[in-house]
């Protein structure tokens, strides 16, 4: 979020300002029939720090509506929706709350473990009895998967990821679970600040929850300062429709600046094979893909710092690599909604709406739906089914 200053922590009385701010916050109607889209999101307004959920307005020249938000001590990162209507938030740097609302408005804090941190996500379960969250363990900086109860949001359980940084995970059709490790040694002490980047070790693993989070699988890139990040599950391999494309958004940690402004922002693999995309000549997009999805066709990667939105097909024979279809302007663009956070066992088949600094846009067709200059969104939102 390159807009908003992270704050290391939050006193109680900036907390109740953000709350009286949050009460004068305008809103106002749809004025159509049609049910507007609706996205859970994180975001904020100066440094008041809110996570909730937004609404389209009635035309393109209004903005975002809040239709419910609260605000919180520190920042918040991925979210989803449980089957009966809850909102799960994670935090990320420090990375000590998860955070649930309810459909009628209440909060429900929980705090992590002594010497665990957060890494910023959280998905359910196939039966949605229990949560996982990426987690690091502050002992020793390696990655853990927190098993919780989806009522209580207690722990009952935790895995090794096998690696540092674990950050986005997603459920696969067989039951196990794709994580992404970041690979970057930090510290929730450090903020933003990466130590030893030379000793990143980024992965993608597969762990087997119905096997105690056995691994199952590891897979690198060969350039070690690729971190693998964000993940959105795509159509089916082409010439193995039983596995789907796994498109992981990448964040590059070189230190030379030229092998940063040019390095990859997509990463695809095909449940054997992770391999970085073709990228076009003379595209700068500074090494920083910032969100994923996709329409069910193509993958989508947000690069905020070169205020492009880039579209990608994955390839049609093996050993081929992904190609960049085209690069659309958008100022800032950062959030991606992503079905496969929700639905991870359904193909995709939803719009895909891209958040900037300045303007929502609905893909296919690069619609615009209202402005968003008012609020800084976070890397993620999700879009919320229409309510009964």
């Amino acid at each position: 979020m390159p807009t908003v200053t992270e704050p290391a922590s939050r006193t109680r009385r900036q907390w109740l300002q953000g709350m009286a701010l949050l009460a004068a916050w305008p809103t106002h109607p749809w004025a159509q029939a049609a049910q507007p889209p609706r996205w859970a999101a994180a975001w904020a307004v100066g440094p008041d720090l809110f996570v909730g959920v937004l609404q389209a307005p009635a035309t393109a020249t209004d903005r975002l509506q809040v239709v419910q938000a609260h605000a919180i001590p520190t920042r918040a990162h991925g979210m989803t929706q449980l089957a009966d209507g809850r909102l799960l938030f994670a935090s990320r740097r420090p990375g000590d709350w998860l955070l649930q609302l309810h459909p009628d408005g209440r909060a429900h804090w929980h705090w992590i473990e002594p010497d665990r941190a957060f890494n910023g996500h959280v998905i359910a379960s196939a039966d949605g009895r229990q949560l996982y969250t990426t987690e690091t363990d502050l002992a020793d900086s390696q990655g853990l998967i927190g098993v919780r109860d989806a009522q209580t949001l207690e722990k009952i359980a935790e895995w090794r990821t096998g690696g540092m940084d674990p950050h986005q995970l997603l459920l696969d059709r067989d039951g196990s679970l794709v994580v992404a490790n970041g690979g970057i040694p930090t510290q929730p002490e450090t903020g933003r600040r990466k130590l030893r980047l030379d000793h990143m070790d980024s992965s993608i693993v597969r762990l087997r929850p119905q096997d105690q989070g056995a691994l199952a699988g590891q897979w690198q890139l060969p350039d070690p300062r690729l971190s693998l990040r964000h993940l959105a599950w795509g159509p089916a391999v082409a010439w193995n429709p039983s596995q789907r494309w796994l498109g992981i958004a990448l964040q590059a940690e070189h230190d030379l600046a030229e092998d940063k402004l040019y390095a990859p922002v997509l990463a695809l693999f095909d449940g054997q094979r992770l391999h970085t995309a073709h990228r076009p000549t003379g595209a700068p997009w500074q090494g920083y893909g910032g969100d994923i999805s996709s329409d069910g066709h193509l993958f989508a990667v947000s690069c905020p710092r070169a205020d492009v939105l880039s579209w990608w097909q994955p390839p049609a024979t093996p050993n081929a690599l992904a190609r960049c279809l085209r690069q659309d302007a958008q100022a800032g663009v950062y959030s991606l909604s992503n079905p496969s956070v929700i639905q991870p066992l359904q193909p995709p088949r939803a719009p895909v709406w891209s958040a900037g600094t300045q303007q929502v846009l609905q893909w296919p067709g690069q619609t615009a739906i209202g402005r968003s200059d008012h609020l800084a969104l976070d890397n993620h939102w999700v879009q919320l089914p229409p309510q009964l």
